[in-house]
């Protein structure tokens, strides 16, 4: 692996590219725009504590900082992108209305409880006087979804749906009998209270057909979503965002930072100005974010073969995982030591990926070990 890393850093392209992953040596912003549409964005950018190289000085400076990223994220979604965005309380905090306005809806949050061994010694005047911090949170985002109407306006997916039966001037209780259902289809499909539940696209394309059939003439197809074409059950379902649900999983999070075998050292290289004289022993990257936590996020919000976007690569770890587990990663990192090293990873990742059917134990599994 060694001598991996030191022919690609003699190459120096500025896009590194395996069959599983690519990786953008520079800003991401150069970028985004040859990257395809993202099913899930994995974000661990600036934090606002002046932590690494182009980060912000405060959570002030971090609006100004995200904007043209998230108009990139924006823009290059699809309507079932998912987010998963990285950062300090008060970070995510400041943020989070620049993601509201770009069309991001706030789904939950998660807490990385890192517990009592990670509380630094350098006790101050100022640090004793508030409980210790030890956490760390990642939110998690989908695009918001209006789909067009008749007048050329739009609305959310509950309103659209009843609209569009309305339209045809057929009664709600009908859609049971296009359902083929004795009254789940009115009661959970087409409310306008709480108990509304996404209908399954095979659902909303015997809606379609039904009142097509049945409904008043009309030169727009009910149903359709861009009003020239009638709707299919695959269609439906791919505007809603993935999740693969683990039973038995909270949004708390508890484990200590990494001081295993995974944790990268002995670069010798500041990786942060908090490290003055980086030794053997000194971690490559300050904040290293463990494999199981990544392969949890990306697990839950995609699924294999879907596009993982890791705009801020760092070490890469995201991507890891999303190789790891038969995803499409596309990264990017502007330091050229964390390149080396995510690269590095990133071709082992592969390599186990493409070897894994023949080895019971996973990279994942033996890195954890």
């Amino acid at each position: 692996m060694a001598d991996k890393v030191v022919r690609i850093k003699d190459l120096r392209p500025q896009d590194v590219r395996g069959s599983r992953y690519t990786l953008h040596r520079g800003n991401v912003l150069d970028a985004y725009s040859d990257w395809k549409a993202p099913d899930l964005i994995v974000s661990d950018g600036a934090y606002g504590v002046r932590g690494f190289r182009g980060d912000t000085v405060s959570a002030d400076g971090l609006v100004d900082w995200y904007a043209p990223h998230v108009a990139q994220w924006s823009k290059r979604a699809k309507p079932s992108t998912s987010l998963w965005f990285w950062n300090t309380e008060v970070g995510w905090a400041t943020v989070h209305p620049l993601l509201e306005a770009n069309g991001w809806e706030y789904v939950q949050l998660v807490t990385w409880d890192k517990g009592l061994s990670h509380i630094a010694g350098n006790v101050n005047g100022n640090t004793i006087r508030q409980f210790p911090v030890v956490t760390e949170v990642s939110a998690l985002y989908r695009r918001k979804l209006t789909l067009p109407t008749e007048n050329g306006g739009g609305l959310g997916v509950q309103q659209w749906l009843r609209a569009e039966w309305r339209r045809s001037g057929l009664p709600l209780c009908r859609a049971n009998e296009a359902c083929g259902v004795k009254n789940a289809a009115t009661r959970k499909y087409l409310t306008a209270d709480w108990l509304w539940y996404w209908p399954p696209g095979e659902m909303v394309e015997r809606m379609a057909e039904y009142t097509k059939a049945n409904g008043k003439p009309t030169n727009r197809p009910y149903f359709s979503i861009d009003g020239h074409t009638e709707i299919t059950a695959e269609q439906w379902d791919s505007l809603r965002a993935v999740w693969n649900h683990v039973n038995g999983l909270t949004n708390v999070w508890s484990r200590p930072p990494l001081h295993d075998g995974e944790r990268l050292k002995g670069t010798l290289q500041r990786s942060a100005p908090r490290v003055y004289k980086p030794s053997k022993q000194s971690a490559a990257h300050l904040n290293q974010k463990p494999l199981d936590f990544m392969d949890r996020q990306i697990h839950a919000a995609s699924n294999e073969g879907d596009v993982v976007w890791e705009p801020f690569g760092g070490l890469a770890s995201a991507s890891v995982a999303a190789v790891l587990t038969g995803r499409i990663a596309y990264t990017a990192e502007i330091d050229e030591e964390f390149q080396n090293l995510a690269l590095g990873r990133l071709a082992e990742a592969e390599e186990e990926y493409d070897t894994k059917n023949a080895d019971d134990t996973t990279f994942l599994e033996r890195r954890q070990a």
